[in-house]
């Protein structure tokens, strides 16, 4: 029997990190072999190709995109990832790509991903677009879904670090939508499958980083791909990957996104559901914003005009600075709050070690 392949050994290693653009992937893309159809599918507003790749022979249609935000890179590199490991061709991977053709589009939009910004080019929130498809890239994703006419649909995206589980202090280190199709959130046909493939992709998760999982918000927005491709009555999901404690380039994140789509296409494949329930589905804590980058308590130490149970919130602005993201702290609560709130660190202003721990970090200079 042959040894099984780890994740390290497929992991696409030449590109890590937050910023991620179309000349990042180009030497990954052009490894690819000519058995991945690997396509230009149109262009951005600012003339960048958008590419697009298909893999796999079998029935169950599956379109993925990502990057529809610029600046939310970690799901591509979890597809990459994938892609790297199906083309190998093993055990499991043979198996999904005989019952399944996955259509990919690793960045949809360029202009945003170069600049790391969530809209694009023209200012533009593609995923508030469905309906207008004002922007030639959402042109080229609703091309893309009347064209291969999918069975599936993965929207993969990034959300902040202030988002925690229900009511705990844990992170919500990867988040699930079953988008809404109506205003009433009915369950549908198409509804309840994305929410049975969800249920498998937490059950998987749950094992490794368990209490860490989240539902996102599913209010309805016509405009949102999500919930227009559902309301065409095609099972859509929605992927968000998270925060993992200390992991601010999203490399363990990233691991355990692709962890969820190989669960999802193994799912998908072998249409085993009888274990993945709408009720399963609906227990998964919905996701909260109660998290901070930092929490500091005592803080009337940095500031005297401060009463005793004050707090400071900290957040961490991303940064392009050349080629690199960098993370500047801002103040985004300080003073007296009733709400229950966490960090992701936590420090006492008035412990010395702590002190020295946010001089280090530029978060006392905030407080001169």
């Amino acid at each position: 029997m042959s040894k099984k392949i780890t994740y390290p050994e497929f992991k696409v290693t030449e590109i890590q990190g937050r910023y991620l653009t179309n000349n990042h992937l180009q030497a990954f893309l052009s490894r690819l072999d000519p058995s991945f159809n690997l396509k230009v599918l149109g262009t951005s507003e600012k003339d960048k190709p958008i590419y697009g790749l298909t893999m796999g022979s079998g029935a169950r249609r599956i379109l993925m995109w990502s990057q529809m935000h610029g600046n939310e890179a970690t799901t591509t590199k979890a597809v990459l990832d994938l892609i790297n490991y199906l083309k190998l061709e093993l055990g499991e991977s043979k198996i999904i790509l005989k019952n399944c053709t996955l259509h990919i589009i690793p960045i949809l939009n360029p202009d945003g991903a170069e600049a790391y910004t969530r809209v694009n080019a023209n200012g533009i929130d593609l995923n508030r677009d469905a309906q207008e498809q004002s922007q030639k890239e959402s042109k080229i994703l609703r091309t893309a879904y009347d064209d291969f006419q999918p069975d599936y649909c993965f929207n993969l995206h990034d959300q902040r670090t202030i988002f925690n589980v229900g009511e705990t202090e844990k992170p919500a280190t990867v988040s699930f939508l079953a988008p809404a199709f109506d205003i009433d959130r009915n369950v549908s046909e198409s509804r309840e499958k994305s929410m049975q493939v969800i249920d498998a992709m937490n059950q998987k998760l749950q094992q490794h980083i368990p209490g860490q999982i989240g539902r996102y918000d599913d209010s309805f927005n016509s405009n949102c791909v999500g919930d227009a491709f559902q309301m065409l009555q095609t099972p859509t999901i929605l992927f968000e990957a998270g925060h993992f404690p200390k992991d601010y380039q999203r490399e363990t994140t990233r691991e355990y996104l692709y962890m969820a789509l190989m669960e999802a296409l193994n799912t998908i494949s072998n249409g085993d559901f009888k274990k993945c329930t709408v009720t399963d589905y609906l227990a998964i804590p919905e996701n909260r914003k109660m998290l901070y980058d930092v929490l500091i308590t005592n803080v009337q130490i940095l500031d005297a005009a401060l009463k005793p149970d004050a707090k400071a919130g900290i957040l961490f602005q991303e940064r392009l600075e050349g080629q690199h993201i960098v993370f500047r702290p801002i103040i985004e609560l300080l003073g007296e709050t009733e709400k229950v709130l966490f960090g992701h660190e936590v420090k006492d202003a008035s412990n010395r070690k702590d002190r020295l721990w946010l001089e280090k970090h530029g978060i006392l200079a905030l407080f001169s």
